[in-house]
């Protein structure tokens, strides 16, 4: 596969790394490795990112992009984002193709979960 100006890499806003790691570890099953107290790196994800620390928030009302994940059980991946603290922000709808969700992670960064399955 041609890597060459394809999307490589992903960084995250994070107030709370400690809250952050847990989350999409337990959500996700993402696996993390620390460079200081103020950046973590993360795998398992589909693309290779970090969270960095800040205050501020990832959400599409201030004109961010929107990571979406899929999901082959959509109410499922809902209910254990909930389970882990995460907030549902917009309720399932309909789209063509599909039907998704938007949460926040406990950071109140804004992502969304879609599926093409249960229609």
């Amino acid at each position: 596969m041609n890597l060459h100006e394809k999307i490589n890499y992903v960084e995250l806003p994070a107030k709370d790394m400690a809250a952050t790691k847990a989350f999409f570890q337990t959500v996700f099953e993402w696996s993390f490795r620390d460079y200081g107290p103020d950046y973590t790196t993360f795998a398992n994800a589909g693309i290779a990112g970090g969270f960095y620390k800040s205050d501020l928030v990832a959400a599409t009302g201030g004109g961010s992009v929107l990571l979406v994940f899929y999901s082959s059980t959509l109410e499922a991946t809902q209910r254990k984002i909930e389970a882990a603290g995460g907030k549902v922000i917009k309720p399932t709808f309909s789209f063509p193709g599909g039907r998704r969700f938007h949460f926040s992670d406990p950071n109140g960064n804004e992502y969304a979960v879609w599926s093409d399955k249960g229609l």
